[in-house]
């Protein structure tokens, strides 16, 4: 199915994102980690791949996009990164995908680093209007950054940015996580006054240790709330007080966004089942009445 007919059936729509495993990790684990969230009945589920998108993680995100379709029939999208890329190199990727039956790709610049830089493509919008123009029949997903893409001199500079993105064919668009509803709010405001009427999904991280909070720091630069920096100084020391405590602020984030009539929410799952398990029971009943309602 389209994402975006997704978005036309109702008022909520409910995503979970996959990573594949590391290069030195069994895919089996994978399998394992999709049996235990198939049970969830998200609409969709993403599937990422590391920094750089070498041809071997490329393959595996495909291979685990085409497993959620074929063995566990929900709709799978397919991250794409196009730095260090060719246009021939994602003319072959969109080809295996299609051979796979998966029709949905988010469509990204991708990190750039000293193993790669760019040749063919300098934006996500540039992918974006060559994967419209090689087969219109893929549904081209996009990112957004409620505080500010890292690269942008400012917040209206990336607004305009990603206005350019949706002009070029993406309809539908997921953000970057980040702990403080207020900022997605003011961003959606900035995105109304800019034309742009795609759907928008918030994406949503459960911090639930140390490391992760440290590493979402120095990764996407989020900012923290008071009351998320409380938190987690008040249970810093006590590993599973904090994972209680991240999954309920997740969760309570979720809330209050579906309250304020988000379209959609994408959950960053880690490969985490648990954790994805107790949100998604805790919200359910929530989404489902909301869509009753359309």
């Amino acid at each position: 199915m389209n994402i975006q007919r997704l978005f036309e059936s109702k008022k909520v729509v409910y995503s979970l994102e996959v990573f594949p495993p590391k290069k030195t990790t069994s895919i089996d684990t994978i399998y394992n980690t999709l049996y235990g969230l198939r049970g969830l009945k998200p609409d969709f589920i993403s599937v990422t791949y590391g920094a750089g998108g070498s041809e071997a993680q490329k393959n595996k995100t495909c291979e685990i996009a085409s497993l959620i379709k074929s063995e566990y029939q929900i709709e799978p999208v397919s991250h794409l990164t196009c730095v260090g890329s060719t246009k021939q190199d994602i003319r072959e990727f969109l080809d295996r995908l299609k051979e796979e039956g998966v029709h949905n790709i988010l469509a990204l610049r991708g990190d750039i680093t000293p193993n790669n830089g760019i040749i063919d493509f300098e934006h996500a919008s540039d992918l974006a209007a060559f994967i419209k123009e090689y087969d219109d029949s893929f549904n081209i997903s996009g990112a957004c950054y409620p505080e500010g893409h890292c690269d942008a001199a400012n917040i209206d500079e990336d607004i305009e940015n990603l206005k350019r993105k949706v002009d070029a064919g993406v309809s539908h668009l997921v953000t970057q996580l980040f702990f403080d509803n207020d900022h997605f709010y003011e961003f959606m405001d900035k995105v109304e006054k800019a034309g742009i009427r795609v759907p928008v999904e918030a994406g949503i991280m459960p911090v639930i240790n140390k490391a992760q909070i440290e590493r979402t720091v120095s990764m996407c630069g989020a900012s923290f709330p008071v009351k998320f920096s409380k938190m987690v100084n008040k249970y810093a020391n006590d590993p599973v007080a904090l994972k209680d405590a991240g999954i309920a602020f997740a969760t309570e984030q979720i809330i209050d966004l579906i309250n304020n009539d988000v379209r959609g929410i994408h959950l960053y799952t880690m490969n985490n089942v648990e954790t994805a398990t107790r949100i998604t029971n805790s919200i359910s009943n929530i989404i489902a009445s909301c869509n009753k309602q359309i």
